[in-house]
């Protein structure tokens, strides 16, 4: 793979001219492209497999649509990787708009990590909990489950039936009589010895078999097992094992979203897909083992004029980016680029993955069956976000913004006579409120005045946008709202000026009413005269809600802070002292106040303090 980046001494600025400029020095190999506009701002990553042929295309600008034609416009600069095959340039794309989040790409939008069920094998008596994350922990892992909610749902089902620990080692280690999950019969007490360890390890091999989907195998020695001890009259054993069966078969029968377990398949991932007002949604179902592991819906950010297989093709590509592959992939409608996509996802796995569209059978019935749960989900949202979206174009009439705003960042600051002050924003849209976007600041500038808001609101949209200048994967707001009035609105619109980004947004102060009065806010814009709108206005309302979440977010950051603040020992501060020898200390003087005017022989008699470490100790107080 190599990178590539054209230049030309006399280059045009924008537009179709500097595109075809570029494709007099482009090569007729497969790669990667990139399009920015007259700020640095990713407008677009695209493949081909003729990187001189696809980029041509877009210096015949009459042909494309509306969209594209503005896309083609604001590009001011562009960049090329060229890779060793078509399948190369697939793969880096999606992890490059999977990255980077481009304004004219299919976008995947809420793509959490999953949650897997962890089998630790790195202590005697296995531990069975719920991971996210790295797979650093020795031990085996099973999923993906689609939601923290089935993987619950399983390891409450492992419990009842293996009664299988799942508390940390150190609780495990300062047991000395079993806990109340063994008196529900949840957990069989490996810790006090209420069962041996190999006993133990037993359930632990029955509760993988039922995890890698033997349980018809494992269905029967329970059968044998519950009926040898019902003929040995081990009554009691055999109640046990009669109540793990049960156990078994209910998530058998009802496993998972829709209650669905397939016969003819057993690892695979289902998608369903429907479109309707210009957007979609992909239903997946998670098949592993023979069950069902749970159900998610996706709406990725599309045109309404990109065609399906179009969006499904790009959906899966970025999906599977950083996620394992099952052996087969059922889809609901066709794909763009089918045999690319199946090479792309069979390299990345290391195995060949099938991609199907099910005609008839069992897989049909069940693709179908996604397909009617991604309509009736998509019916849903856009009952939600028609209400959301009249809102953010009566906004864009009121501030006058060429475009509908996409994301609004509100910001806030909150303090007590300038303690523990903060700053926030937080961010909305279309979808409503995106709280995995929230953001906090301290206020770190010591020549702020305690209490001077006018500074702390400086410092805070100074470190943001300075940030975002910096960093381009992160995604700029089309509309600023500050909490505040004219002053707020002056000394923000400063700090904008010096970074040279005040023209790439929309900013807005809002005051509150006389004696602070919901319902008579005064709005200040730089440019125009400050302004108000009608009262119980719908507009209106949404504003309001906008800056009382914001002014929740900054309060509730500035109390924990406050309350974190309060429970702070002065021992923490100090190098080389642990929990453990913070305790010895206070045990052995009874307070951190008591530690503080300790002599250094003093400390030193403490069980794990050395001479060394009591005079880092005392140095550390009497500076």
């Amino acid at each position: 793979m190599s990178t590539d980046s054209p230049k030309s001494d006399a280059r045009p600025q924008y537009g179709p001219k500097l595109i075809a400029d570029y494709v007099k020095r482009l090569p007729g190999k497969p790669g990667v492209y990139r399009m920015f506009d007259q700020y640095g701002t990713l407008l677009y990553v695209g493949k081909a497999k003729n990187l001189k042929k696809r980029v041509t295309a877009y210096t015949s600008y009459e042909r494309h649509t509306t969209r594209i034609r503005r896309m083609i416009r604001a590009t001011t600069a562009m960049e090329f990787v060229i890779t060793e095959s078509e399948t190369e340039a697939l793969i880096l794309e999606a992890s490059l708009i999977k990255r980077l989040k481009p304004r004219y790409n299919i976008l995947l939008r809420d793509d959490k990590s999953f949650p897997y069920i962890l089998v630790r094998k790195d202590h005697p008596a296995a531990q069975v909990t719920k991971h996210r994350g790295a797979r650093k922990i020795k031990g085996d892992y099973y999923g993906p489950f689609a939601s923290a909610g089935a993987v619950n749902r399983t390891l409450d089902t492992l419990q009842r039936a293996f009664r299988l620990r799942n508390c940390s080692d150190s609780i495990y280690e300062s047991r000395t009589r079993p806990c109340l999950q063994y008196q529900i019969k949840r957990c069989s007490a490996p810790c006090t010895g209420e069962i041996a360890l190999p006993d133990y390890q037993e359930l632990i091999d029955e509760a993988e078999s039922f995890l890698q989907g033997k349980s018809d195998s494992l269905r029967q020695k329970l059968q044998a097992d519950m009926e040898a001890a019902s003929k040995a009259m081990e009554y009691e054993k055999a109640a046990e094992l009669r109540d793990r069966l049960r156990a078994i078969a209910q998530v058998l029968t009802k496993s998972g979203a829709h209650n669905v377990n397939p016969k003819t398949f057993s690892n695979a991932d289902v998608m369903g897909m429907y479109t309707a007002g210009g957007q979609t949604c992909i239903q997946v179902y998670f098949f592993r083992a023979g069950q069902n592991w749970g159900t998610n819906s996706y709406f990725p950010r599309h045109s309404a004029e990109d065609p399906p297989e179009q969006v499904l093709g790009a959906f899966i590509a970025q999906f599977y980016s950083n996620k394992p592959i099952p052996k087969q992939v059922l889809l609901s409608h066709p794909v763009e680029s089918y045999d690319l996509l199946v090479t792309a996802l069979s390299e990345r796995s290391g195995r060949k993955i099938d991609i199907l569209i099910p005609k008839r059978g069992e897989k049909r019935k069940i693709v179908g069956q996604a397909e009617n749960n991604a309509q009736e989900a998509l019916g849903r949202k856009l009952a939600e976000t028609g209400a959301q979206e009249k809102r953010l174009k009566e906004i864009q009439e009121i501030f006058g913004m060429e475009d509908m705003p996409q994301r609004i960042e509100v910001y806030d600051n909150s303090h007590i006579q300038g303690t523990h002050a903060v700053g926030a924003f937080i961010v909305a849209g279309p979808e409503g409120f995106q709280k995995r976007d929230y953001r906090t600041f301290n206020i770190k500038d010591t020549t702020i005045t305690p209490g001077d808001d006018f500074g702390m609101m400086r410092e805070v949209l100074q470190r943001r946008f300075a940030r975002l200048s910096k960093d381009p994967k992160l995604e700029w707001p089309d509309l600023v709202l500050i909490d505040g009035g004219k002053g707020q609105l002056s000394a923000v619109t400063e700090t904008l000026e010096k970074l040279g980004v005040l023209g790439r947004i929309t900013l807005v102060a809002i005051a509150k009413g006389p004696d602070r009065n919901a319902g008579r806010e005064t709005f200040y814009m730089n440019g125009r005269q400050m302004f108000t709108l009608p009262m119980r206005t719908p507009s209106l309302y949404y504003l309001q809600r906008l800056r009382d979440e914001a002014h929740r977010f900054a309060i509730g950051t500035h109390r924990a802070k406050r309350k974190k603040s309060m429970v702070e020992n002065p021992l923490d501060g100090i190098d080389g002292i642990g929990p453990g020898r913070k305790k010895a200390l206070l045990s052995h003087f009874g307070s951190a106040k008591a530690v503080k005017g300790a002599t250094v022989d003093d400390l030193a008699s403490v069980e794990g303090v050395s001479q060394k470490l009591a005079q880092t100790i005392h140095d550390y107080f009497h500076e």
